[in-house]
């Protein structure tokens, strides 16, 4: 019995839970993304169709091998993925996220540093679209989903965000164009709204469409480059220039003042709200004072 008990301590300790969860989705991602790859050369479809395919069967693998997974291992329904108000959280965290992106290139624009030169035919949305779609499931699914939620059940709300948030921000320091102070960005800008905004739906569709938004607005729509990466197609051919603390510099919009006060306003707006509504998780040594006093009390 004893032997048995150790087992199912190692099975459940969060740490131990993290890394199968991480290596699970990864793997899956990456195999299926390598294969699909494969198979989707041997069509006459176009790249940009292809790519759009492949993005799709891996947010399709990200999102599976999680359910999979976690239902199999922790024995629940993934109500975090759960389809009731789906439409809801995507439309939500899609105006949020298009509006703090647009908030922050007006800010570029009122400074004389954002010049649109043209704009191109719809079909130039097709590579940030399917990028942006990508990228908001799988860094949602693995950040919030697995290494944020995990944590949070043992060390609560308040340590989990700052954990989650600091480790996403780590994760862009190899980009091009990468500083301490951007991963610093990136890690108040997304770690923490998205992270609040997960606490706030308890659902990761809500978060997922924030990412996507904020992303596809950025490349897609304005032609900026993303956390340092080179800028893909876009519907507006535009010039970004002036001052680095204002347009962000190589790594982008994201790295600029304006974006971490208006990111870090919205997400200290969640917070509050998941404060007053009760939603914030209390570590676990709390969680046992208390139950140690209402059984002293009783």
């Amino acid at each position: 019995m004893e032997t048995k008990s150790n087992k199912q301590k190692i099975i459940h300790n969060p740490i131990v839970k993290i890394i199968l969860g991480l290596v699970v989705c990864v793997g899956t991602v990456v195999i299926g993304q390598e294969i699909a790859a494969k198979l989707l050369e041997m069509t006459p479809l176009e790249k940009d169709y292809r790519n759009l395919i492949k993005g799709i069967i891996v947010s399709v693998l990200a999102i599976g091998s999680y359910k999979i997974f976690f239902r199999f291992y922790e024995k629940r329904e993934i109500s975090e993925l759960s389809l009731n108000g789906l439409a809801k959280n995507i439309l939500f965290g899609t105006l949020i996220g298009v509006a703090l992106q647009s908030l922050t290139i007006l800010v570029i624009y009122i400074a004389g540093g954002f010049k649109v030169l043209s704009v191109n035919p719809v079909s130039f949305i097709i590579i940030p679209l399917t990028v942006a779609f990508t990228v908001g499931v799988f860094e949602e699914i693995l950040v919030r989903g697995i290494i944020f939620r995990i944590m949070e059940e043992k060390l609560g709300s308040y340590i989990a965000l700052i954990i989650s948030a600091l480790l996403f921000g780590a994760l862009h320091l190899p980009n091009p164009g990468s500083t301490f102070v951007s991963a610093l960005c990136i890690a108040v800008e997304a770690g923490i709204l998205l992270g609040a905004a997960y606490i706030y739906k308890r659902n990761l569709w809500f978060p997922i469409a924030i990412h996507f938004a904020w992303n596809f607005m950025q490349s897609g729509v304005f032609g900026a480059a993303t956390s340092g990466n080179e800028n893909t197609t876009s519907l507006l051919n535009s010039k970004i220039e002036g001052a680095e603390l204002i347009t962000g510099g190589q790594f982008g919009p994201e790295g600029t003042i304006q974006a971490f006060v208006f990111c870090l306003t919205a997400g200290l707006i969640l917070m509050i709200l998941n404060h007053r509504q009760n939603k914030l998780v209390k570590p676990y040594w709390k969680k046992q004072k208390e139950q140690t006093a209402g059984v002293v009390t009783a």
